[in-house]
């Protein structure tokens, strides 16, 4: 009887591989359900494997532990087959040849991410505070990697280009160690990284985190040399709230040297997000714009207008990479499907990778299936907007 109860328990918590989380905690554990699907799967497999000594409801548990099985596997499977489509769908996108990494690798699930060590700096002083940013330095290939005919001390002198990375956290949470595994990945694959924090709200408001953006690239030229950094090579990166300051700075700054935005389930809308807000049982999201965009929209709209990404794409803006999960409840997918249209309306090369199964911040995994595919389509845009980086 126990096991009976213990795998409709599972199969219940295996529905957040279809449908969205209800509520806030809910939501935490669908990201574990999700991008830890072995774990769970593991588990489940257990429970049906003692059925051999547990009579009661027997034949009913197993049929029930079975579909439960199949459920918690799907994210893999379905991970299998965008991995299928993604290379040749972002080759046509951004006008390249194929990438010809693997996409998505069972086996990858099993491993984990490595680390490099960042320093912190502080790359700009106001008057009434600073902002310091974790800089991950590309690093040093061994043997066979290194490039012909260059020794070791020539190549630590070689400029790389360098990732903006701008955290989540509604505007008002968050930090530059937020989901560091991608940043050690890409130092490991040759691109300096700069992790930054920004001045939040409610203390502060939009555009001041697009102005530490500024800050963060002046810094960056300023010490291109200490830090071995190609100042016409840059790309930015940001997750959630990060997303949005991310590709409103891109569209707006007009800086020659920003090759590229990579936006990672960001609200692309804010006029439309704030009209239809999201589960109260997981976010206020109406609270959290207005503390950072300093109203209601019933007050201030053309502030709304103002820090809506879209707003602001035209024919010269940047290539961008979207990234969003279709079942994500905190930043929807009409806002990703938005910002595609408008990019395609003004003709900007871009792609647009949906995840099926995927919620809000599936990213903490690196590897489990949406961040094997996500890092996969990182690692590709930057090879397209910036080159072959000196470690590949």
């Amino acid at each position: 009887m126990i096991r009976f109860y213990i795998l409709v328990i599972l199969f219940l918590i295996s529905l957040l591989c279809i449908f969205r989380a209800p509520e806030y905690h809910l939501w935490l554990l669908a990201i574990g359900v999700t991008e830890f699907p072995m774990l769970f799967a593991s588990i489940t497999i257990f429970m049906l494997a003692i059925g051999i000594w547990i009579q009661r409801y027997q034949l009913a548990g197993t049929v029930l532990g079975l579909i439960t099985l199949a459920i918690f596997l799907s994210p893999i499977v379905r991970a299998y087959w965008v991995s299928k489509d993604i290379k040749q769908d972002m080759a046509q996108a951004f006008g390249t040849k194929e990438n010809g990494e693997i996409a998505f690798s069972f086996f990858r699930m099993f491993k984990s991410a490595e680390g490099v060590k960042y320093k912190t700096i502080a790359y700009v002083k106001y008057s009434d505070t600073s902002m310091a940013m974790d800089f991950y330095p590309a690093q040093l290939p061994g043997g066979s990697r290194l490039i012909p005919n260059m020794d070791e001390a020539e190549y630590e002198k070689m400029k790389r280009p360098c990732v903006i990375v701008v955290h989540g956290g509604s505007w008002a949470g968050g930090d530059s160690q937020q989901l560091p595994e991608l940043n050690s990945y890409l130092a490991l694959r040759g691109y300096n990284v700069a992790s930054i924090n920004y001045r939040m709200a409610p203390k502060w408001q939009t555009p001041a985190p697009v102005e530490d953006i500024k800050a963060t690239i002046a810094y960056c030229r300023q010490h291109a040399d200490e830090l071995h950094i190609d100042t016409d090579n840059f790309i930015l990166i940001g997750r959630s709230a990060g997303a949005q300051i991310a590709l409103l700075a891109a569209y707006t700054m007009h800086e020659p040297a920003l090759k590229g935005v990579v936006d990672f389930y960001g609200p692309a809308d804010m006029v439309w997000g704030y009209s239809i807000p999201s589960n109260p049982l997981i976010m206020d999201s109406r609270k959290v714009m207005e503390q950072y965009i300093g109203g209601p929209y019933s007050k201030v709209p053309q502030k709304y207008v103002a820090c809506s990404p879209l707003e602001f794409v035209n024919r010269q803006s940047v290539p961008t990479l979207i990234i969003h999960g279709n079942n994500d409840v905190l930043v929807s997918p009409e806002h990703s499907r938005r910002l595609d249209l408008k990019l395609t309306q003004n003709g900007i090369k871009h792609y647009w990778l949906k995840l099926p199964w995927a919620t809000h911040g599936f990213d903490y995994n690196l590897n489990g299936p949406g961040g094997q595919l996500s890092t996969y389509a990182v690692e590709t845009f930057l090879k397209t907007v910036m080159g072959e980086a000196p470690n590949k």
